[in-house]
């Protein structure tokens, strides 16, 4: 029977690693709004939960993280701790070579989600802990202090993370996240971002996320030069038949093919809806790239456009001060904007 455990109670501290630097905290609401919404999303797709024998069951650690003591805890488990020990582990010693800032309260995070490990073995008879490769550290704790406070044999089992090709780990608090949820990121933004990874890390991936014969993934790993985008075609459509399943994968290729090589506009290219009274006055090209999520900021909209990178109907702007009216509208209701040759939106009224 698989268990997925929410950090109800650790997502109070913060896992600091392979941070490079202190996690802001969140509050007591953030997290239950997290953990619904995490529980409402993202498992659904790939765990059936409920009572049968090999359904899946979803817990919170904050269930018995909240009411411990602290002098009873320190008394009852601090003895199995030693700082030589958590010390070593290459999440605190990177941090420490670094001379980041590691905070008590970050430093107790393994303490916390060794103890996890204890109480799901506990209460649930759970023998493996799955999980990515920067929480090996973490894991073992929980391992180690079974096997001390309950003569237990526990295991531990880690994946390689999904790293950046610079190295860095992807994750939800590290820039450029790939959400499974849509309505964090769209499937067709999904299809995208798979369709546009780093020809080096195409391989990987069509490793980790398709289920693809070996023998066509390698036919896929020896294509070279512009036919690579081929085999980055098929990762991306196989990823998000995965995450999505098979009719939003088909819809997001669609639209594809459909901007980037017919020269239309696909059904799922991402929209914003606007009054029509904002188009007879007019908004600045800058107000449009803020619209659809090109720009974060104004100075980073007015780059873009310095840049050569903006585009109203697939013609260049190349002045900020140039005002999206209804004569932009094109016959089907819609003006494209686009930054750069990869990211396109609709503004529809």
């Amino acid at each position: 029977k698989p268990i997925t455990l929410m950090g109800g109670g650790t997502s109070k501290i913060g896992d600091p690693s392979f941070k490079d630097e202190q996690r802001v905290l969140l509050t007591d609401e953030v997290i239950e709004d997290n953990i619904e919404h995490i529980k409402k999303t993202c498992f659904k797709q790939f765990l059936t939960y409920g009572d049968g024998e090999t359904d899946a069951l979803m817990v919170n650690n904050n269930d018995w993280l909240d009411g411990l003591k602290y002098l009873s805890f320190l008394r009852d488990y601090g003895r199995y701790f030693t700082v030589n020990r958590m010390l070593s582990f290459d999440s605190v010693k990177q941090r420490l070579e670094r001379e980041s800032p590691l905070s008590l309260l970050e430093f107790n995070y393994m303490v916390m989600q060794g103890f996890d490990f204890l109480e799901l073995y506990r209460r649930y008879d759970t023998i493996l802990q799955m999980g990515g490769s920067d929480q090996w550290g973490n894991i073992i704790n929980g391992v180690d202090l079974a096997h001390k406070s309950d003569k237990a044999q526990l295991f531990a089992l880690t994946a390689p993370l999904l790293t950046t090709p610079d190295g860095k780990k992807m994750g939800k608090t590290v820039n450029g996240a790939v959400w499974l949820n849509a309505d964090m990121l769209s499937p067709y933004d999904y299809y995208q971002y798979w369709r546009n990874v780093d020809d080096v890390m195409v391989s990987t991936l069509l490793r980790r996320f398709t289920v693809l014969p070996i023998s066509e993934i390698e036919k896929l790993e020896a294509l070279q030069g512009a036919d690579i985008n081929e085999a980055k075609k098929i990762l991306a459509y196989e990823a998000t038949k995965i995450c999505h399943g098979e009719e939003a994968a088909k819809d997001a290729q669609d639209t594809a093919q459909k901007t980037f090589e017919q020269g239309t506009v696909g059904d799922d290219l991402p929209s914003v809806i606007i009054n029509k009274a904002e188009l007879d006055t007019g908004f600045s090209m800058i107000d449009a790239l803020n619209k659809v999520g090109f720009a974060k900021s104004n100075g980073e909209a007015r780059r873009l456009i310095k840049g050569g990178g903006a585009r109203v109907n697939d013609n260049a702007i190349q002045d900020e001060a140039h005002m999206i009216t209804k004569a932009d509208l094109t016959d089907e209701g819609y003006i494209k904007i686009s930054a750069g040759k990869k990211r396109h939106a609709l503004i529809k009224t």
